[in-house]
Order: structure tokens, then sequence, then C-alpha cells
């Protein structure tokens, strides 16, 4: 029978989650993550000898899934982090995402400039951008290790949870600045990028209240089975994104704003149930992602050269640690608590999407230049943090107990949930 599936691809990523799910989390314990695990099987695959797959890093439809796939974790993830719970101790997380993630920027945009030669200063900031948020998923190691005090762990889920969509609205406008410079026509599509912000934002205002509105009245009214709810709340995230993608609006940031209003009209029990199904879809979904990452790894370094080591070295290290650093102060941390937060700032989907926009959007020339420098600092990060997660965890750990209790590290919080690992439960 006749049909347009690449039925060879399908069986071969099928294979690979059904494996993960039965091995994962034995090879988690010898520092293997997901990420790891399924862009080396993406490499694999699809290069020699073996050759079994043919992705194009110019995919419609893998720029499609991986933009639906970002969608549906922005929503899980800002519905999460619930913004009253935040109030509590919300001093060092907001300084993280005030000050640290513009600084990041910043510092970012100046290392990209510097390096690459004859770049515009837009497309250097659009390269900044795209790698500067950080990933839950590939973080959540540390964040579930117990030997890390709970302040620390809580303070890192929650900026991974909310800084891919805080960067959402740098990356947009920086695209479109670099599309409006260096196609002549200064403003017109920088105006437009504001615009589609603010209505991307009341769609998901809109969106969220809506869902959590109507998901009171069905539970009370008993019209609706309890297992259904989770299904509900995906199909929540995914309208939210394709409503203002209708409207002609960033549909990331009405799914990460309809994840804040969401989470934020529930409690925190009653919220980590109804969202559970949303992450898990949205989990899957990335390990999908992450192998069709290693199928076009090799085409999108293609431009790669010294220029781009040294960026994505530099990203992951002294650009986010300084950022980091500035942030923190006066906030009394520990220098080496400092350092670890620094330092354990994973980038991983976020980036690979905006990536993959500003390859389609900027022109051949800069378009590979900026996806080089994101897939690179992406493929460092998988492997750096994945193998050092555990370890410096543990070490870490170990050297802030031995600290005077009074120090903030180990102020008492209330615990958020992480983001679901299916290997582990």
């Amino acid at each position: 029978m006749e049909h347009g599936l690449d039925t060879q691809l399908l069986a071969i990523v099928a294979a690979a989650v059904a494996a993960w799910t039965l091995v994962g989390a034995r090879l988690q314990r010898w520092n293997v993550s997901a990420p790891i695990a399924f862009v080396v099987v993406g490499l694999v695959v699809a290069n020699r000898p073996l050759e079994l797959v043919d992705v194009s890093v110019g995919s419609s439809a893998l720029r499609t899934l991986a933009e639906l796939t970002l969608a549906v974790l922005l929503f899980s993830d800002a519905a999460r982090v619930n913004l009253r719970e935040l109030r509590r101790d919300a001093g060092v997380p907001t300084r993280l995402l005030v000050i640290g993630l513009p600084l990041t920027i910043a510092f970012g945009t100046v290392a990209a400039a510097a390096l690459f030669s004859g770049l515009d200063i837009w497309v250097a900031a659009v390269i900044a951008a795209a790698v500067a948020p950080t990933d839950a998923a590939l973080g959540a190691q540390v964040v579930q290790d117990r030997h890390v005090p709970g302040r620390i762990r809580r303070t890192l889920n929650v900026e991974s949870g909310l800084n891919d969509g805080v960067a959402t609205p740098f990356v947009s406008f920086f695209v479109a600045a670099a599309v409006s410079e260096l196609s002549s026509q200064p403003g017109t599509s920088v105006a437009g990028a504001v615009g589609d912000l603010a209505i991307g934002a009341a769609t998901g205002v809109a969106v969220g209240l809506g869902a959590a509105f109507l998901l009171r009245v069905v539970r009370r009214a008993g019209w609706a089975a309890d297992s259904s709810r989770g299904v509900a709340v995906l199909a929540f995230a995914v309208l939210g994104y394709a409503v203002a993608l209708e409207l002609g609006a960033n549909g990331f940031v009405a799914a990460f704003v309809a994840g804040l209003a969401f989470g934020s009209a529930f409690d925190a029990a009653e919220r980590d149930a109804d969202i559970e199904f949303d992450a898990q879809v949205g989990e899957v979904l990335s390990w999908v992602i992450w192998f069709l990452f290693g199928a076009v790894m090799t085409t999108a370094l293609e431009a790669a050269g010294w220029r781009t080591v040294v960026f994505a070295v530099a990203a992951l290290t002294v650009v986010r640690i300084a950022a980091v650093a500035l942030g923190l102060i006066s906030t009394r941390l520990h220098a080496l608590t400092v350092l670890f937060i620094g330092w354990f700032g994973p980038r991983g989907l976020a980036s690979i999407v905006f990536g993959l926009i500003a390859y389609d959007a900027l022109g051949p020339q800069d378009g590979e230049v900026v996806l080089a420098a994101v897939a690179l600092t992406v493929l460092l990060s998988v492997v750096a943090h994945g193998i050092s997660a555990a370890p410096l965890a543990r070490r870490y750990g170990a050297r802030v107990a031995d600290t005077d209790r009074s120090r903030p590290e180990h102020v008492a919080v209330r615990a958020l949930a992480t983001r679901s690992r299916l290997t582990t439960g």
C-alpha cells in the first residue's frame, strides 16, 4: 500500500523510544542522559556507514515538530512554577531571570560580534539570545539530587522552567531586527515583532485562565472523568499556541503565558496532576527532537570553525558564570554556590528551535553561522552537563553541607515539581 510515511525513520524512532523507557534508568546511573542517548542514536543511524535515514536540517516537518514540542513544554514548565508559591522565595530566581538572563544575552552578543568578524550586530544578538535559556530536562538530574540544598535545586528549577519563555521575546525581536536591517527595511519587522509579542501574551492569558475556569466547572459538575483532564490540558496548551499563530502572533509567548496563568489558578497537588500528561507528551516529543538533532548535526556543523568552538565554550562558561555572578551580588550566597549555579545552565531544546527559526529567517550565510554556533553550544552542553551533573552535585552538596547553617543556601523552601522523567517514575 502506498503512503507518505518514512516507515524506516518511524520504526527507528519508535525503537529508540521503547529502548530508552526500558533501560534509561540504568543508563542514567552511568551519567548517560536521554539527550545524550538520542543524539548518539540519531548521529549513528543518519551517517556513514549506516545512513539508514535522511533528515534535512531545512525540513519544514522538523521545524514544525520542534516548535510544537517547545510550545507543549513551555506550557507545562511555566504551569509547574506557580507564581503564588514563588513569591515566598522569589529573590534569587528573579535575579537570575531579570538580571542574569539579559546580561547573558548582552555578554554573548559581545562575544559573538568579536569572534565572527563582519557579522551584523543583530545576528550576533540572535546567536546570544538563542543559546541563553537553560533546559529543564537537561538540568533535571541536578534538580532532583538530594545532595544539593533544596533552595538551590528550587532556584535552578524555576530558572530553567521560566527562562526559555522569557528569552523568546528577545529572540523574536533580534531576528526581526536582523531581517529588517539585512533587507534594508528598518523598523517594519521590529514593530511587527513587538505587536506579535503583545497579542501572543494576551492570547496566552485568555486561554490559560479560560482553561482553568472550564476545568473547575466540569470538575464540580462531574461532566468529565478525572483521567481526561490531562488530555484536556494538553489540548489547551496546543490551542493557545495555534490560536496565537492564527492571529499572526508569537505562539511560544502564548503557550508560555497560558501555562503561567493556568498553573497559578490551582493548588500544587491539583496542578501537578493536571499537567503530568502534557509534560510526559512533551518529554517524549523532546526525545524525538534530540534524535533528529543528532541526525542533522553534521550538516548543522558544516559552517563551524575555531571561532564557533571558542564561542560555544565561552557561552557555557565565562559568559553564563559572569552574568550569574553579577546577578547574584548581595545575595550572600557562597562563592561555590554562585559557581555551581553558573555552571549548571545546560542548553537544550529551546536553543535548537530558536536556531532553526533563525536559520529559516536569515540569509543562507548568516543562517549557517547562527545554526552552527547554536548546534555546537547545545552539543557541548549535552555532553558536558550530562556527564558532570551527578558527580559535581555530590561534591558541591558535601562542601556546602559543612558551611554554617545560617547561610542562605540552607533556608528551607517548599519544593516545586520537576519535569517528569519517564524512566524514573
